[in-house]
């Protein structure tokens, strides 16, 4: 049974009205129905007191409750008797006989009544109703059942029907508009749903019409009660709760509507169910659109089961490890949630498609102002502060604690600055849809900014300032978004340009890694050429760390001026440059992860695979590690710094190959075994052999060095120059427009790259492109071009440390070296000499030639093809070492080709 005001059960003097069930809103009423619910029970006694009798007398009722439950039994009154008698007839069988004499007694004498109990705080909502549940009108006896309907004329019907919409309304049931008997008020869902009621039978046509139209408003406020409970529990976001409160004052605002319309049914004897209806039509209206976008919140936070059955349940374990990467475990794999941006896209979204009705846009306005509130004051946070400040998640912003900027110097992957902050797409809503990539940036820099101290007044407190806008409705809301974009990236820009001298670090790169006036560092090898020739396990890092800190410090050189020649590190790799880059390119380009680096690469036709791989001498392990502070860290990470490696290692590869050969040449001008000439006039085939042999080595010697120096050129000329040339430009623009900075205003979302020229981020794209675009150009990104001028420079590096055998080889093939050199004494010695050794050298030669020979015209082939379809660059490369070719197997010997 429903409840009625003391004013309605005091007034109304009918036998139908004796219910002590009929309550009011606000008085706790539910949970014990006890014995009166048996069907045989014959307590029928109606209670003639108030309601202050009926409460003194409470106490009184539960102990009589209580012993009928302890004397009543299924069986019959002489059976139950006698089954307790026999049980205690050792045990005070008078005590037992006594309290079932006073329990049917009391049986008799006792009426309906359901107590309300307080229960345990088992949710986090701070306004959630802790009253318990009350019983239903169903579970009633039949005894105290209101007067049928068709026995009543049509204005105490219409009069009936009045009072029980005014509890109706309020949640409650009537006397004869209950609840369906489906309806189960201890199932959330059902609960959350609404529940439908029925009218009793034998109502007037007309006023079951009217009366059924209204009922509708009713289910939806005992739905939206519900509703404002179980969203406003802690773990539904700030957004929810703002949301929560705004419907809250509009349930409010419902309650006094119709206290009102109690008010005129008690003191308006006029007063009809059609002006009820009436009087209820506009908030009728506006409890519908709340219920409908009620119950949308609770679709998408799959609370009604709807959505269950479409959650892809392969997103499970990836739910489980995001919830264990933020330190979660309350992720419920096939669960959705809706909150914090979700929300408002959902409120925007129904805005935009009531359109044509003005109210309830006016409604959805305000719950969008209202529930905006808590998201804004995340978003200016963000914004001014750098600060992300989401306790439950529900910003578009999400930081990851566990990265820290420490990780910088053994990141490899640009995590700090990638994965640290990141967008939600989900938690996006439509008003920053087009400026989300301004927020996360506009924070990014002031979080940088921050840790560094260069802000000075970014601890004012903006939350209730009035000089950033609050809600999404503010004309200034996207003018906001973008003079906090403009001032971050300023005063990153200014931190790292001026403060931090990012023009001067950048130069002081150049000069180590790529070998910009490096007479420091051709003396440094110079030193260190006695423990670099070891192999890379046993070169002495310390030793090389200790000459090059000499070298730097050496009066005259450009290191010497260097402020940061502290932060150059001598280190020896494990791996050979080409395996290197072969294991980064078969797998996802010069921007894969760092685990693709731990990849075993198997050879794929290199030459620096299996043993040779590990066998790698010092010159091809040496490399440099440079340690950049932070914020500097940012545009110098670890995944550049590794990319200025990579060319430095190249460039010292073709250096010190350059250095083998000249040192070759050498050889080749001061060795006895290759100057000494046959002096006679007649020469036998052994001599001519040996003078065409060698005129042969000095041409194969001479090409090899063409190509190197030629390559060489190339890449420090014609590729590294230009392209740090244009790049310094781009970083003094970007210093140029370092002054302050005009956002237009209108709330136009166009403060584009005409206001911020030049960001932090497009520098340190700049940063990367310009050095993708050097190891581009230089060949180190193509595996097929990686392979070939491997292969190529690998014979040039095994000609030249095989100079030293070839001299002793002709030494032994050739007497005339340590021969006097008169005629009859060089036929001697040409009698002398060994057919078989000559034929070793003469072999021998012509490996090396058709191994060079070979490889440069197909990498001369691919250069061509590249130059065709990708860039032209290589085209100038082709035309240098097409000189190379020359002087080779269908080729003429080219100027100066015999040294």
């Amino acid at each position: 049974m429903s409840a009625v005001p003391p004013s309605r059960a005091a007034s109304v003097a009918e036998p139908r009205r004796t219910s002590a069930s009929l309550r009011q809103k606000n008085r706790p009423t539910s949970t014990s129905v006890d014995q009166e619910n048996r069907p045989d029970s014959k307590a029928s006694t109606t209670r003639k007191g108030s309601i202050a009798t009926t409460e003194t007398r409470t106490e009184r009722r539960v102990v009589e409750e209580r012993l009928i439950r302890r004397t009543r039994s299924p069986l019959k009154p002489t059976e139950a008797s006698n089954g307790r008698k026999s049980r205690d007839a050792t045990e005070k069988p008078q005590r037992a006989e006594k309290v079932r004499r006073e329990g049917e007694g009391a049986q008799l004498s006792t009426t309906w009544s359901p107590q309300a109990t307080l229960l345990p705080p088992t949710t986090s909502a701070p306004l959630a109703c802790r009253i318990s549940i009350p019983p239903l009108s169903q579970h009633a006896p039949a005894s105290i059942y209101p007067h049928q309907l068709s026995s009543l004329s049509l204005e105490e019907q219409e009069r009936a029907v009045i009072e029980d919409l005014l509890f109706v309304f309020m949640g409650f049931e009537g006397q004869y508009i209950r609840f369906v008997d489906s309806y189960n008020p201890l199932d959330e869902k059902s609960r959350l749903t609404g529940p439908s009621f029925r009218t009793a039978h034998g109502l007037d046509p007309s006023l079951r019409d009217l009366a059924s139209g209204m009922l509708k408003t009713a289910t939806h406020y005992a739905s939206l009660e519900v509703f404002v409970e179980v969203m406003g529990k802690e773990e539904c976001g700030t957004v929810n709760h703002a949301l929560c409160a705004a419907m809250r004052n509009l349930l409010k605002d419902y309650l006094i509507l119709i206290a009102q319309l109690e008010h005129q049914s008690l003191t308006n004897s006029g007063f009809t169910l059609h002006q009820l209806n009436l009087h209820l039509k506009p908030t009728g209206h506006m409890m519908t659109q709340l219920y409908s976008l009620a119950q949308e919140v609770l679709k998408e936070n799959s609370m009604l089961g709807d959505l269950e059955e479409d959650v892809d349940q392969s997103d499970d374990f990836e739910n489980i490890l995001e919830s264990l990467r933020d330190g979660r475990d309350t992720a419920i794999p096939g669960k959705k949630s809706c909150k914090g941006g979700s929300v408002l896209r959902l409120v925007t979204r129904r805005l935009q498609a009531s359109a044509g009705d003005p109210a309830a846009t006016q409604l959805l306005t305000t719950l969008l102002r209202e529930s905006s509130k808590p998201y804004m004051r995340m978003l200016n946070e963000w914004l001014h502060h750098g600060n992300v400040r989401d306790p439950h998640s529900e910003f578009l912003i999400k930081e990851q604690k566990s990265i820290k900027r420490e990780g910088l110097q053994q990141d490899y992957t640009d995590e700090y600055w990638e994965k640290r902050y990141t967008i939600r797409p989900e938690l996006v809503p439509p008003q920053l849809e087009g400026v989300k990539d301004r927020v996360l940036l506009a924070g990014k820099y002031l979080n940088v900014v921050r840790e560094c101290g260069g802000i000075t007044d970014m601890n004012r407190d903006l939350s209730n300032s009035a000089e950033v806008p609050h809600t999404f409705d503010d004309v200034r809301f996207l003018e906001n978004v973008s003079s906090a974009y403009a001032f971050a990236n300023r005063s990153l820009m200014s931190l790292l340009l001026t403060t931090h001298t990012l023009p001067a670090r950048l130069r002081s790169l150049k000069h180590y890694f790529f070998l910009d006036r490096s007479d420091f560092f051709t003396y440094f090898l110079e030193l260190s050429s006695s423990e670099l020739r070891k192999p890379a396990k046993n070169v002495n890092a310390g030793k090389l760390q200790s000459l090059l800190d000499i070298v730097l410090r050496q009066p005259g050189s450009v290191a010497a001026e260097d402020p940061f020649k502290e932060d150059v590190k001598v280190t020896m790799s494990d791996t050979g440059l080409t395996g290197w880059l072969m294991r980064v390119v078969n797998v996802q380009g010069m921007d894969a992860d760092a685990s693709s680096l731990s990849i075993a690469y198997t050879g794929g036709g290199s030459t620096t695979g299996g043993k040779e791989e590990k066998d790698i001498s010092g010159y091809e392990a040496l490399t440099l590690d440079y340690a950049v502070p932070f914020p500097l860290s940012l545009i110098i990470s670890r995944n550049t710094l590794t990319r200025y490696q990579l060319l430095f290692r190249y460039l010292l590869s073709l250096r010190h190959l350059e250095v083998l050969l000249t040192q070759s040449w050498t050889e080749h001008t001061k060795s006895p075994a290759w100057i000494t000439k046959n002096r006679s006039k007649a020469k036998t085939d052994s001599q001519r052999k040996i003078e065409n042999w060698k005129r042969r080595a000095w041409c194969l010697r001479a090409r090899m060095l063409c190509f190197v120096q030629q390559l060489l050129y190339f890449c420090t000329s014609e590729v590294i120059e230009p392209n740090w040339s244009g790049f310094m430009a781009r970083l003094e623009h970007s210093a140029a427009d370092d002054a302050p900075l005009d956002v237009a205003d209108g709330g136009e979302a166009q403060a584009d790259s005409a206001k911020v020229k030049r960001t932090v981020d497009e520098l340190m794209q700049d940063h990367v492109d310009f050095l993708a675009t050097c190891l581009k150009e230089c060949m180190l990104t193509n595996s097929k071009l990686l392979r070939i001028n491997s292969k190529v420079m690998s014979t040039c590096s095994m000609f030249a440390n095989y100079t030293s055998s070839l001299s002793r080889y002709l030494a032994s093939a050739d007497p005339d070296v340590t021969g006097p050199g008169n005629n009859n004494e060089g036929s001697t010695a040409s009698a002398r000499a060994d057919p078989a050794k000559l034929d070793k050298l003469f072999s021998i030669l012509q490996q090396y030639e058709d191994h060079f020979s070979r490889h440069l015209k197909i990498l001369l082939d691919a250069l061509n093809y590249l130059a065709a379809t990708e860039t032209v660059v290589f085209l100038g490369l082709c035309a240098r070492l097409s000189m190379a070719n020359e002087g080779g197997p269908g080729g003429g010997p080219g100027p100066g080709a015999y040294g």
